[in-house]
């Protein structure tokens, strides 16, 4: 499996960068390769993705959310197969840290040539600048869910 880490201070308070990440169906606006995400439930998304002119589906089960510190989660069908957490840790009252974490297992020939070339961190690094760009610009989040998911 290949691991990804990225990084990125932005600059609101906590709850405004956790409220923001918490919807998904927003993914796109900041998320290069992803062309919809549909929210079927509270712990549960359908992701469409394009990479290298390869569309793919999947789904994703979130299996741990705790408001403002976390959100895991993994795949549960389709060809990707990943499993990932992000974090947010406040700086202080006006600042964020961002932390993503991604362990991805290459699906076929093409996603092993792009891992091995770091197609995936360059990508999850414009990624995560966008969301940084996206959130400040806005200053505000577009909505949030601040139910507790538990893990097991």
């Amino acid at each position: 499996m290949g691991m990804v880490r990225e990084s990125v201070e932005v600059e609101v308070p906590v709850q405004i960068a956790y409220n923001q990440w918490t919807q998904f169906e927003e993914f796109p606006n900041f998320m290069e390769s992803v062309e919809r995400v549909t929210q079927v439930d509270a712990s549960h998304n359908r992701w469409t993705t394009k990479i290298a002119g390869v569309q793919r589906e999947f789904d994703t089960e979130i299996i741990d959310q705790l408001p403002d510190e976390r959100i895991a989660w993994r795949t549960t069908s389709g060809d990707v197969k990943q499993r990932g957490l992000v974090t947010f840790q406040p700086l202080d009252d006006t600042r964020t840290r961002v932390d993503l974490v991604m362990d991805v297992e290459p699906a076929g020939i093409t996603d092993k040539a792009g891992d091995m070339l770091g197609v995936l961190d360059r990508r999850t690094k414009g990624d995560m600048k966008r969301f940084k760009e996206f959130i400040e610009h806005r200053g505000a989040e577009s909505g949030g869910w601040r139910g507790r998911i538990s893990p097991g």
